[in-house]
């Protein structure tokens, strides 16, 4: 297993992590099998969303012994009432919500303390201003919870709460489909077959900013929805018309800027082991370039998907990380000091570039390579 740091928490998570969904009306038994197969695959991030109070216990009794070893990302403000999920921003709820759901838990503390399913503007307002946010940040003062997160679908909203700088970790829905999509407050557009029935081109900017700006902030992206909920596995049930295996999804998720970890839910052991295989898996069964470039209706042309399909540079050039790098300064206006230290540490830089257009010939989106050299070399210098 590979660990990545989570912006700038200070924790490190595995790039595969786990979300809660399929640990819900299963036995005790079949929970700590769950926690079992986590711990020997080197699983260590948790997310625990769902309110479900006996799932929670279950959960609590299966980290008896080994809580140290798991980073827990429990949710503020999704609480269960008359026997099912809700979300709330009623201070009242929120607090006993999550004091009850520490006490399943068997724990005194949590590493994030994820803000619930903020995808509009006006929410977003009104969390930041309101008892929600005193009240998370009386809690990471306390030492109850290491860090504050938030959950969205919004680039809009989830801008806003990164630029605002209370919030350490953002998690959001990422994947090749719902990067196409426009800024929303309606969740239902991602995956609604209207949203995909024209011709797309290239992921929406506010998404790529917003990934960009993560990366320059230091707030880590932990990512859900990698594979639309499983539509994107399915040749008949995916908006690209076409299907994407697991490996490419996760893939696809971790290599945009921020992006720590990929919330893979399983239902069971073996989709555990699984998303716990992509670590070992051959490239090209990650490869995604392929798959991207034959789908009907969608287009990356001449964006760069950081797939690497234009490596080797005979010059030892990391095309993709320059051009990432360079992405990141564009999006910014402006060269930030952490962009500029890590790009002064490669080995081989755009300076280097001898222009052979090598890399070109192979790229499957047509991306302009030797004019991103150029471009990089005129805002990093020699």
């Amino acid at each position: 297993m590979h660990y990545r740091e989570l912006g700038h928490t200070g924790l490190h998570v595995s790039e595969i992590a786990m979300g809660c969904e399929g640990f819900v009306d299963k036995s005790p038994e079949e929970v700590k099998s769950f926690v079992d197969a986590l711990e020997e695959g080197g699983v260590n991030l948790i997310d625990l969303y769902s309110p479900d109070p006996r799932m929670r216990s279950a959960l609590g009794e299966a980290l008896r012994g080994r809580r140290e070893k798991f980073v827990l990302q429990a949710h503020l403000c999704t609480v269960w009432k008359d026997g099912q999920y809700k979300r709330t921003r009623e201070l009242k709820e929120v607090v006993e919500g999550f004091e009850d759901q520490l006490q399943r838990l068997l724990t005194d503390h949590v590493e994030i303390g994820m803000i619930h399913y903020v995808d509009s503007l006006s929410d977003w307002e009104k969390v930041k201003d309101g008892d929600v946010m005193k009240y998370a940040l009386s809690l990471k003062e306390k030492g109850t919870i290491g860090c504050i997160g938030m959950s969205s679908h919004n680039p809009q909203a989830a801008m806003a709460a990164v630029k605002s700088g209370l919030v350490d970790v953002l998690m959001f829905s990422v994947n090749p489909c719902y990067d196409l999509q426009p800024a929303g407050e309606d969740v239902e557009a991602l995956w609604a077959e209207e949203s995909y029935k024209d011709a797309l081109v290239n992921m929406d900017p506010e998404r790529q900013e917003l990934y960009e700006t993560c990366q320059r902030l230091g707030v880590g992206i932990t990512v859900m929805k990698a594979f639309g909920g499983g539509d994107l596995l399915s040749e008949t049930l995916s908006p690209a018309g076409k299907a994407l295996t697991v490996y490419q999804c996760i893939h696809y998720a971790l290599t945009r800027p921020a992006v720590a970890a990929v919330m893979s839910g399983a239902k069971t052991l073996e989709e555990i082991r699984t998303g716990i295989a992509y670590e070992t898996a051959p490239d090209e069964e990650k490869d995604y370039a392929a798959a991207f470039a034959s789908f009907p209706r969608i287009s990356w042309k001449g964006h760069c998907m950081y797939c690497g399909h234009c490596a080797p540079c005979p010059e030892g050039i990391d095309v993709a990380l320059v051009t990432k790098f360079l992405n990141l300064t564009v999006a910014q206006g402006t060269v930030p000091e952490t962009v500029r230290e890590h790009y002064a540490v490669l080995e081989h830089t755009a300076q280097d570039c001898i222009a052979c257009g090598a890399c070109e010939k192979r790229c499957p989106f047509e991306v302009r390579v030797t004019e991103n050299m150029k471009k990089a070399l005129e805002v990093f210098g020699k």
